[in-house]
């Protein structure tokens, strides 16, 4: 009796050793930008040697986003970049004696940078320039073997949702499809710049925009950078606080997006 104890501890320990082996740490770098005359942090966490799948969460404040995407992390590498910003959305920098604030998902493009400043009412030509290397700074983080870009967000009851896409609301331009399923809740959807994902999460019974690539409203966003870029790009968004909800869309958007590489590589080949 005491050796079959033995022999099935022996095993339960071998089992969580190996699944632990198997988990990936990742290896923490700061890099640190000069941005005016104070300085912006972001943080790249990389998981194992992955770099095809990069994670990127641009507003610090929305972290339910980023509890629900670091066990796919751990479990199947790949890249995350951070902005450090003590759980603040937006970023506040000085030049002399004016403070400039900015969105940071709106300033990959220079319209979306003047925009994104006067937001706040208060802009300058040194603070565009300023603005302008930050944004460049952060693209250049960006492995050259990036297949997918897949950005984390989260929103608050009643704000951004699925419905906000559809005919008559405010961003009915920017997207050229919308799929809305009744069983799920408006706040929780995907946005993405490629049809076959959109085509997959859809089939999947997940609220979907598919974004017009060509007549969508210049803001300076990243969906919109990488919609002009043809790169593929997505965007999960739920409610903060819905960890579970996180994880059963990244889980399932990973899915599609491994299967997609996977048939380009090969059509290539």
């Amino acid at each position: 009796m005491m050796k079959k104890i033995f022999l099935l501890t022996l095993t339960l320990c071998c089992t969580i050793f190996l699944v632990a082996q198997k988990r990936n740490i990742p290896k923490v770098s700061t890099v640190v930008h000069k941005l005016g005359d104070d300085h912006a942090r972001i943080k790249i966490f990389q998981y194992g040697k992955r770099k095809d799948i990069v994670f990127i969460n641009l507003h610090a404040d929305e972290t339910t986003s980023v509890a629900g995407a670091e066990k796919f992390l751990q479990a199947r590498g790949g890249m995350l970049i951070k902005l450090e910003n003590n759980n603040k959305r937006n970023i506040s920098f000085r030049i002399k004696n004016s403070i400039y604030t900015f969105d940071p998902n709106r300033i990959f493009s220079k319209t979306g940078i003047e925009h994104t400043l006067e937001h706040f009412k208060k802009t300058s030509s040194k603070a565009i320039v300023e603005v302008e290397k930050f944004a460049n700074h952060i693209l250049k983080l960006l492995p050259k073997q990036t297949g997918c870009v897949i950005a984390l967000h989260n929103n608050t009851e009643g704000n951004l949702s699925i419905n906000s896409y559809l005919p008559g609301s405010e961003y009915e331009r920017d997207a050229k499809q919308v799929n809305v399923e009744d069983a799920q809740d408006p706040d929780d959807f995907f946005l993405t710049t490629d049809s076959l994902l959109f085509t997959r999460l859809s089939a999947e019974k997940y609220n979907a925009v598919w974004q017009d690539n060509l007549l969508v409203q210049q803001d300076g966003s990243l969906s919109v950078y990488f919609g002009e870029k043809g790169i593929c790009y997505l965007n999960c968004e739920t409610e903060h606080g819905k960890v579970q909800q996180y994880e059963d869309m990244i889980g399932i958007a990973l899915k599609y997006i491994e299967q997609r590489d996977k048939n380009m590589n090969s059509t290539i080949r």
